[in-house]
């Protein structure tokens, strides 16, 4: 059998000196990390418990933006009352993933460091999987693809980011706060999570040793009305095919400004920022929408399995534009 150890921080530092030792892990709510480790994917040599650690709390910054600690549950972000008033989406996005007790457990710093539920990593009766022996191949090439990428893939890998909350933090300009061996840094989460091309396993920019310390949001007076959607098999405990967080600042029926971004279609929360152009300073309008969708999907590369995620990431993003703009007042 493989030696584990495992080691409870007393503060953030010494969560940091105890995971200078290559192979281990920083465990919090453990709703990812154990389920691979217990199918042999992740072989961590030490777990660092970080999850008694004061990094729970939900602050309001000056300015009207939040601060979560990267310990607060998804339970707990979810419906917190100014994240359910504040950043809409977000809320929404937490409260449509997975179970209530999965919620109760997992974080914030946890839930954007959990790996694909692509079936080729997750089974390791599968010899080739890029992420999870670099260099082996990809079995999703010429296999059952229905839940891959169309998106920012590679000959390499085709499989998506899991994440529903990491999506509303992309479309919110979040940025995640860092801190590590060579002390504090912040990454906007846009920036946070890598597209696959030649190192699909490398999920993010974080470095050895780093811990995820919180997460900030910047005032987003407009999310107040801001929406995500969901698109998946059943209404519960599943995964996105695609889905869509979105926020309009909408005046006298033309845009001011907007924020989009789809889950379930890429190897990342991807950032609609062509959409976004296409928007802003234009009258709602039916057509307008139509093509706002249709700049989403321009550079889709689908599979057999998975060509109907460009018209329903069409659909989707034209549903959830419309959403928040009958919420904001407007009409499409």
């Amino acid at each position: 059998m493989q030696s584990i150890f495992y080691d409870r921080a007393r503060d953030v530092n010494h969560a940091i000196e105890l995971a200078r030792e290559p192979g281990a892990k920083f465990i919090g709510g453990g709703t990812n990390l154990l389920d691979l480790y217990k199918s042999g994917i992740e072989k961590p040599v030490r777990l660092v418990d970080v999850s008694r650690l004061s990094l729970s709390r939900i602050e309001e910054l000056p300015g009207g933006g939040l601060r979560i600690g990267a310990m607060a549950s998804n339970t707990a972000v979810g419906t917190d009352p100014l994240v359910r008033q504040r950043y809409r989406m977000l809320s929404e996005a937490l409260l449509n993933g997975a179970t209530t007790q999965l919620r109760n457990m997992a974080t914030v710093g946890g839930n954007l460091l959990q790996r694909t539920r692509c079936y080729y990593f997750t089974d390791p009766a599968f010899s080739h999987c890029n992420k999870r022996d670099p260099g082996s191949g990809c079995d999703a090439l010429d296999g059952h693809q229905r839940i891959h990428a169309i998106l920012g893939t590679s000959e390499h890998c085709i499989a998506t980011h899991p994440s529903d909350m990491a999506v509303a933090l992309a479309a919110l300009d979040a940025v995640v706060h860092l801190q590590g061996p060579d002390g504090e840094r912040q990454v906007p989460l846009v920036d946070f999570h890598r597209l696959p091309e030649d190192h699909p396993e490398i999920d993010t920019v974080i470095r050895p040793g780093e811990l995820i310390v919180a997460v900030e949001l910047p005032p987003m007076p407009f999310a107040r009305h801001s929406h995500y959607l969901k698109v998946r098999d059943r209404a519960s405990y599943a995964f996105a095919l695609v889905s869509v967080a979105a926020a309009v600042d909408l005046e006298n029926g033309n845009i001011r400004d907007v924020r989009i971004a789809l889950g379930g279609v890429a190897h990342k929360p991807w950032r609609a920022a062509e959409a976004e152009t296409l928007l802003r300073g234009q009258a709602v309008s039916a057509e307008l929408l139509a093509r706002a969708g249709e700049a989403v999907v321009s550079g889709a590369r689908p599979y057999p399995g998975n060509a109907f995620k460009v018209e329903l990431a069409q659909r989707a993003v034209v549903r959830a534009l419309q959403t928040v703009i009958r919420k904001s007042g407007g009409q499409a």
